[in-house]
Formats: structure tokens, C-alpha cells, sequence
């Protein structure tokens, strides 16, 4: 089994994981009312998609 001879530095071990975190979702403005919501998905604030009213509040 391979064992490492020495002890993994905390500045390499940190510098391996630099590409480890999380990513911040697209957000897009809604034309219709103006609040922010994720790509490709209903309005969570006035329930249109696309110009249209999908969900009635």
C-alpha cells in the first residue's frame, strides 16, 4: 500500500484545494416584475416565464 513518507503540509494540502468551492447560481433579472431569479425557471415573485403567466398568485 502506498504510504506517504512525510507529513502533508497545511499550504499544500490548501493549495490543492483551491478549486474546491461553491459557485454562485446565474441570476437574470425578470422583465416583468424586475426581481431576480435563476435561468430557465418560473418567477418565484410574479409567476411568468417567457412574457407569459404560468403561475397565478
Amino acid at each position: 500500500m502506498a504510504v506517504p513518507k512525510r507529513r502533508t503540509s497545511k499550504t499544500r494540502k490548501n493549495k490543492r484545494r483551491t478549486h474546491f468551492k461553491l459557485a454562485v447560481p446565474g441570476m437574470q433579472e425578470c422583465p416583468n416584475c424586475g426581481e431576480y431569479k435563476l435561468s430557465h425557471r418560473v418567477c418565484p415573485n410574479c409567476g411568468t416565464y417567457k412574457g407569459e403567466e404560468v403561475v397565478s398568485k
